[in-house]
């Protein structure tokens, strides 16, 4: 888990969500690549019709072993209301899926895969 926001002498006053969004991803980007994964894309987006909302893939970053890691960047500014995990309900969970499905349905061959938040 990563927490961006309310970093010291930070309280992100003045900053958009997007921003802190942003900041939030390539501060976990970083951790992961100094964790030895590699970045494999970076917000995979995939379009919604015209009733429904799309999905999207914060970061797809590959193992060592070769397993594939769909991540989910959330940016919390306390714990109050419960952790990065928890703020991501069973409708964002459904929207990742179905973007790492359609982003898999790409490959010639299926790798292992994980989901983090």
């Amino acid at each position: 888990m990563f927490k961006a926001a309310g970093r010291a002498g930070s309280s992100g006053e003045g900053r958009s969500t997007k921003a802190i969004g942003d900041a939030a991803e390539s501060l976990a980007l970083a951790y992961l690549q100094r964790q030895g994964l590699v970045l494999v894309q970076r917000n995979y987006r995939l379009a919604g019709g015209p009733h429904a909302r799309g999905a999207e893939v914060d970061l797809i970053l590959r193992e060592r072993d070769g397993t594939l890691v769909f991540v989910e960047v959330r940016a919390r500014a306390g714990a109050q209301h419960g952790g990065a995990a928890a703020s991501v309900d069973s409708t964002k969970q459904r929207r990742i899926v179905r973007a790492a499905q359609h982003y898999l349905l790409r490959l010639p061959v299926l790798p292992p895969c994980r989901f983090d938040v």
